[in-house]
């Protein structure tokens, strides 16, 4: 019997996401990414650009927002 994947908190990275925590990936963020958001109890959702409601195209959302509870905004290192 193999059990499944299960954690406390997932800390992910993503490229653009919406308030709702809707996902965009880039290249290899979207491996694992997806997996653990729905892994785990708590996913905080570090992203790049945080887009309007609606700013999203429904076809390239990766992660819906039900198995995100955290967005959080950082701006690229200079």
């Amino acid at each position: 019997l193999e059990y499944p994947i299960k954690a406390d908190f997932a800390l992910i990275k993503a490229y653009k996401g919406d308030r709702w925590g809707n996902l965009v990936y880039r290249k290899s963020a979207r491996n694992f990414g997806p997996i653990m958001a729905m892994a785990a109890d708590v996913t905080i959702a570090q992203v790049s650009e945080v887009v309007e409601l609606g700013g999203l195209d429904p076809e390239h959302i990766i992660t819906p927002g039900i198995f995100v509870q955290h967005v959080v905004q950082v701006q690229p290192a200079q």
